[in-house]
């Protein structure tokens, strides 16, 4: 087995200093490595040294192993390691032993006193991502997370089987639509299929917010015609009595706001129509750019050519429906909360502090959805204090020159990245999959620049809640997001990112630092996987930040935490009892992989950790380059 460790110096270890390390050549070597060899390799850090050391099995009759544990302490230039310091641990083990073999149940054996939490029965792991890996190897694993959202169309258990099977990562429930009844069946369903069937989904509750928008149609949609005079109303009708050509707002000063001569933008500019006149509280329209309506789209009205807003600027960011709605998914356990038209970074930190005062043990993501004009001029105060942001670009596309937004979604992208939190591109991705079978090619060019930015998930709206061919649009963006992943891949674009630096904490510098370098070594490596172990998942979410040219497997004993991987970049999510012994780990987890058929030996990975130890009360952080044994 080749072991691959280092001693960092604290804060010696500044982002972009591994780059002198020339290790283009060393995967061939670590592969190749004879038995007994001992290679040093010199890194430019000061006071620092990489070291590989090969051992020999069953030739001796015994070796010693050196590992080296990264601390969070500075050592002095001239300080010796010796196993006083902590720094240096050294293991005996005896060149006799049997290579680990897993039991029929699954479950390695528990060494050295260590202890694990009860309750699993080996390692859990998306069947996806398992079958992906089994057929096509490390590098063919897709790093883009697929968010669709759910609607008549895709609510049965089977119907989101096929969604999971295509590669669902996340399920969204846009509490526009349906009942909270509808909503809490579908997710029992998805709970249920991750259960019965080993997928992982998450599941994404967006709020409805308190925006204008239309009401229920009566049918799923409806055809707006060049010409057609449509009634926009605030009279409540039931949907079978709904007048035909008529169309319910929700905003009861609607009538009153608007002008006739406005321009009425329905859904970001897919339909609009011209106010012709008011009549009480119906307001008559001609439509001037047909298209399709669907229920709920957001309304935005234009006057002089510019945006009326400032009734829209009164409304509260979340409504008291939305509360109610909020109550439901903290009841229900969602794993994320989208909040529609956030206007301020207050109202984030105030949901964060709701939701943390009823659920304290298993927070739930808070996601910024980014689709006015407000949420632009706070955007980087917005995403600092969110867990992630959605790139709502139908309703910012209404709100902005339409030319802007291609530029605007890549800022909040880029800003994303920066700040580590995930960042989701939405609305309109395959607009014409909602009724044909086949995408524009414009559409596919519209995924490929989102995947080329390296956003961590693209989304599907009407496509998959309403259109006709949601498995077919899932499978458009599965296989365009591969196949431009590939293409980065081959281009190195991952070279021209330098990342900032996140915290002035020490603690926080010493994660950031590790990951950084452990990302640069698997690049320069052409390792197949960087294993990661964590509890909370922050160190696999810094990671992710990297974007490596290799999957991350990202390995936690929470499966909330498990779930809410699933929405970062280039993240395969295991949920594995694990101890706060890192050699342990990594032997129970690579006998298990190798058991499951997902690792052989040979397969070259760079380890990191940032497991607590119960004994020493302390994080212990880790960087080891290991050989599949």
């Amino acid at each position: 087995m080749a072991v691959m460790s280092q001693a960092f110096c604290w804060p010696t270890c500044l982002h972009g200093e591994l780059g002198g390390l020339d290790l283009t050549g060393e995967r061939r070597k670590l592969r190749g490595q004879a038995s007994g060899a001992f290679v040093s390799l010199k890194c430019p850090l000061r006071r620092s040294s990489i070291s590989i050391v090969g051992s020999e099995r069953g030739r001796s009759a015994g070796r010693k192993q050196v590992r080296t544990s990264v601390r969070s302490e500075a050592v002095a230039a001239g300080d010796k390691l010796d196993s006083g310091t902590g720094l240096l641990e050294h293991e005996d083990l005896n060149s006799d032993e049997e290579q680990v073999v897993p039991p029929k149940n699954g479950l390695l054996p528990i060494e050295n006193g260590a202890k694990f939490t009860p309750g699993s029965s080996g390692i859990e792991v998306d069947s996806v991502s398992e079958a992906d890996l089994k057929e096509n190897g490390f590098r063919s694993t897709r790093r883009t997370k697929l968010v669709c959202t759910i609607g008549p169309a895709t609510c049965s258990f089977e119907q989101l089987e096929a969604l999971a099977n295509g590669g669902m990562n996340v399920a969204r429930l846009n509490m526009c639509h349906g009942t909270r009844e509808w909503h809490r069946a579908v997710i029992r369903n998805v709970r249920m299929l991750n259960a019965e069937k080993g997928y992982s989904v998450a599941i994404m509750m967006d709020t409805e917010g308190s925006e204008i928008h239309m009401g229920d149609l009566g049918e799923n949609s409806a055809k707006a015609e060049d010409g057609e005079e449509w009634t926009f109303t605030v009279r409540k009708f039931e949907a079978a009595d709904l007048p035909e050509r008529t169309v319910q707002v929700n905003y009861e000063g609607f009538a009153e706001d608007v002008q006739a001569g406005d321009e009425l933008v329905v859904d970001g500019g897919m339909v609009r129509f011209d106010v012709v006149k008011k009549l009480g509280p119906d307001v008559i329209c001609r439509c001037i750019d047909p298209g399709l309506l669907l229920p709920r789209a957001n309304l935005t009205f234009w006057r002089d050519g510019r945006l009326v807003r400032e009734r829209n600027a009164m409304l509260p960011t979340i409504s008291s429906k939305d509360w109610l709605d909020i109550d439901f998914g903290i009841s229900e356990g969602v794993d994320f909360i989208a909040v529609s038209f956030v206007k301020t970074a207050d109202v984030i930190k105030h949901l964060k502090s709701y939701i943390t005062a009823r659920c304290p043990q298993e927070p739930i993501g808070v996601f910024a959805k980014i689709e006015s004009s407000d949420s632009l001029r706070n955007l980087e105060d917005i995403i600092q204090v969110s867990d992630g942001a959605m790139v709502a670009r139908g309703d910012l596309g209404a709100q902005i020159p339409l030319e802007q937004v291609p530029s605007v979604q890549q800022e909040i992208v880029q800003l994303c990245r920066q700040l580590n939190k995930p960042v989701i591109v939405a609305s309109q991705l395959l607009e014409s999959m909602i009724e044909y079978p086949t995408p524009t090619r414009a559409e596919v060019a519209d995924i490929s620049e989102a995947v080329r930015q390296r956003a961590d998930a693209l989304m599907l709206s009407g496509e998959s809640a309403m259109g006709a061919y949601p498995d077919k649009a899932l499978s458009v963006l599965r296989q365009v997001s591969l196949r431009i992943e590939k293409w980065c891949r081959e281009e190195k674009n991952h070279e021209n990112t330098r990342l900032q630096e996140l915290s002035a904490a020490l603690p926080d510098r010493i994660s950031e630092q590790i990951c950084n370098a452990a990302a640069q070594m698997a690049n320069k490596l052409e390792v197949d996987a960087i294993f990661v172990y964590t509890r909370r998942g922050y160190m696999a979410q810094l990671l992710s930040r990297c974007r490596p040219d290799c999957p991350i497997f990202a390995f936690t004993d929470s499966k909330n935490v498990r779930r809410r991987l699933n929405l970062s970049w280039g993240l395969i999510p295991f949920r594995v009892d694990f101890s706060d012994d890192m050699e342990n780990n990594l032997r129970r987890t690579f006998a298990l992989l190798k058991a499951r058929g997902m690792m052989k030996s040979g397969d070259l990975v760079v380890a990191v950790s940032d497991i607590t130890s119960s004994n020493l009360n302390e994080n212990l952080q880790s960087i080891q380059v290991r050989k599949i044994p």
